[in-house]
């Protein structure tokens, strides 16, 4: 039937409604709920429908189209009619962005499985209704947008007060360094003046001590300055004490020099028939006193003036005592001349053939020149003593010989080898550097190895190696002197100071010196050797130092020079002493026998251009010293020379020998004027070993 399908058009639509996707709940009537409570009680405005009246639906009404404003004034003639149809969000499309709004809004409600039944009302109750939800929405929303920008303002506050407070905590972590580096800085201040206080007191406390100390070193410097006062008058002292010994020694050696004289005068006695005991008496009583009196001296410490002057005194009266007997004896043989000459008047023959002189076994010195004297106050032999002397050291000087043939005469190359090497290191010649050839000498004379040709030398290579080094190294110097001193006088010293050293650390290489110096300058002792009968002229003119070569002998000029410069080295090495040596020993053959080669240089007589050179090259280099030693006794050394010395060199000095003689003269007549003997030139002074 065409009903039958309109129903269930109808239906269908019904269902396809919003009422009909209505989910209704079944049990209502189980929980009791009244449902038509709502329907049946009056309608109800909600508290903003006067806001949405006097805001909401003017506006509303403006902008709805007029068949919707119909059909509001329609529905609000129902508006409080009640309806059972559910609500549903309006469809009207000004509504429709509030319905979506409501939707969401409600979202969560319609999420339940069942939907609860709403009371429908008419549609202006609807619209007024959904105007209300859409305020409520709105205000929401706005209580929303306000919570949130609240939300904000207070999340900007809270980062505002966050760095607020980061930078307050920046300042204040500002001012507790602050107040941290002020506290360091005034604990800084508080240091430094303390500081300054504590240096201030230690500066004051430095000036109270130099100032104290200044005071003790000046009493210190007196206290030194008085001490070495007393020194110097006590060395003093006994620099004039031991000058004193000295010269007693030197009178009582001329004492008892002319004692033997006046021994030797008792062969006079037997021939002359003189009695000359009272000469010898007063003589030996005299050479006992001047003994006495050094014995005494040397008990005491030091001679006295008055024992000088006595020991002068006695020295002097032997002279005259020798001077008396000398002419005692001369008028004994006056009277004895003419006694024989009566006797000879008698009997011619017989005096004839005792007055026949015999010939004389040997000759006098030659070179005495035409115009000399004999004079029974000098002589031209040397004493025995001094002859004894020179001859023990040449013999010492054969044995070293003897000792070391093996070595020197062997054959085998390892025995050449270490001779030769020896010999280098034994001939090393002296130069500037002193203490190093020194050092390197003494090295090799004790025993110890020594570096020589880039090898390594010992003298206890061979047993006889310490004999050939002695032997060589005191040839060295002896031959340094006759030739690089004849040719460079100041090299003198630094050679005689070594050989010094080493001559008082090794004594026999002191006695080998001596005994090379008096074969090669017999003048150095001194000593004139005689010319023997039947001896060749060659082998009398190397006695006397000549050299000889080939039968031609060297010339005069080059001869002295040889000789000059091994006096000078002699006369250098008895007044120097090595400066690193031990002070307290006395020298090995110091100043004492340079007085005594004076003195008994001129009690010899004198030879022609010999005895002139050798005494100027003498008295210059050691003249300043013995000066210094001997002092009054020395100048009456130097006025004997000039006044008694010199004729007799020039009596016996010919004209074109003249040079050395007028050179000694000037030289000694300048010191005379001066009252002073000069230095000599490339004396070591002590500046030299500090350099």
């Amino acid at each position: 039937m065409p009903s039958e399908g309109r129903c269930w058009e109808t239906l269908q639509a019904l269902r396809s409604s919003d009422k009909g996707r209505l989910c209704y709940d079944r049990d209502w009537l189980l929980r009791g709920e009244d449902v038509l409570q709502e329907c049946m009680s009056l309608p109800k405005l909600s508290s903003y429908s006067g806001w949405v009246v006097d805001h909401v639906l003017p506006h509303i009404q403006k902008n709805a189209p007029p068949s919707e404003t119909s059909a509001s004034s329609v529905s609000t003639s129902a508006l409080n009619q009640p309806s059972s149809v559910p609500r549903s969000p309006l469809r009207n499309p000004a509504f429709s962005p509030v319905s979506s709004a409501i939707s969401n809004g409600t979202k969560d409600k319609h999420e339940s499985p069942h939907t609860e039944p709403m009371v429908l009302q008419s549609p202006r109750g609807m619209k007024v209704e959904g105007c209300i939800r859409m305020y409520e929405l709105v205000h929401r929303m706005k209580g929303a947008e306000g919570l949130r920008q609240w939300q904000e303002e207070q999340e900007k506050k809270v980062r505002a007060l966050s760095e607020m407070a980061s930078e307050q905590l920046k300042r204040f972590d500002e001012r507790k360094e602050l107040k941290h580096h002020k506290e360091f800085q005034d604990l800084r201040e508080v240091m430094e003046k303390s500081s300054r206080e504590a240096l201030g007191q230690q500066e004051k406390l430095k000036a109270e001590h130099r100032h104290r100390a200044k005071i003790l070193n000046l009493k210190l410097r007196e206290a030194e300055q008085q001490r070495l006062k007393q020194e110097e008058q006590e060395r003093l002292r006994k620099e004039e004490g031991q000058a004193r010994l000295r010269g007693l020694y030197a009178l009582q050696e001329e004492v008892l020099h002319l004692s033997q004289q006046l021994d030797a005068s008792d062969q006079h006695r037997d021939l002359l028939q003189v009695d000359l005991s009272a000469f010898r008496t007063r003589g030996n009583q005299l050479c006992s006193l001047v003994s006495g009196i050094i014995r005494s001296s040397s008990e005491n410490g030091f001679p006295t003036v008055e024992d000088q002057a006595v020991a002068e005194g006695a020295l002097q009266e032997m002279r005259d005592l020798l001077s008396n007997l000398r002419q005692e004896i001369g008028r004994a043989c006056e009277e004895k001349r003419r006694r024989d000459e009566e006797e000879a008047r008698i009997k011619q023959q017989e005096s004839q053939m005792q007055q026949r002189p015999e010939a004389h076994k040997e000759s006098p010195i030659p070179n005495q020149g035409p115009g000399a004297k004999p004079n029974e106050d000098l002589q031209v032999k040397v004493q025995d003593s001094t002859m004894q002397w020179y001859q023990q050291l040449q013999e010492a000087s054969s044995r070293c010989v003897l000792a070391f043939e093996g070595l020197s005469s062997s054959r085998d190359s390892q025995a050449k080898k270490i001779k030769m090497d020896l010999q280098k290191a034994a001939t090393i010649p002296v130069s500037s550097k002193l203490k190093e050839i020194f050092d390197k000498i003494h090295s090799l004379l004790s025993g110890k190895a020594v570096q020589s040709g880039g090898r390594s030398v010992s003298v206890t290579l061979n047993p006889q190696a310490l004999d050939f080094v002695q032997y060589k190294l005191a040839e060295k110097f002896v031959k340094q002197g006759e030739e690089e001193v004849a040719s460079h006088h100041e090299a003198a010293f630094p050679i005689a100071v070594v050989a010094s050293g080493i001559w008082e650390l090794h004594p026999r290489v002191g006695a080998l010196i001596l005994a090379h110096l008096h074969k090669k300058c017999p003048y150095s002792v001194p000593f004139y050797p005689a010319f023997k009968e039947g001896m060749a002229l060659e082998d009398y003119q190397r006695m006397l130092g000549y050299q000889v070569k080939d039968s031609k002998v060297e010339q005069q000029d080059n001869f002295l020079k040889r000789m000059s410069g091994m006096i000078r080295l002699y006369a250098a090495i008895i007044q120097l002493r090595w400066p690193y040596g031990n002070r307290q020993e006395t020298h090995p053959h110091g100043l004492n026998h340079g007085w005594r080669w004076l003195a008994q240089i001129l009690n010899m007589e004198p030879l022609s251009d010999v005895t002139a050179t050798l005494l100027f090259d003498f008295l210059e280099v050691c003249g300043n010293a013995l000066m210094k030693q001997y002092q009054v006794q020395f100048w009456k050394m130097i006025l004997l020379i000039k006044e008694d010395y010199f004729p007799r060199i020039e009596a016996i000095t010919s004209s074109g020998q003249m040079g050395s003689f007028i050179r000694l003269k000037q030289f000694l007549e300048k010191c005379l004027q001066r009252r002073e003997i000069p230095v000599p030139k490339g004396f070591l002074t002590s500046s030299f070993w500090r350099s």
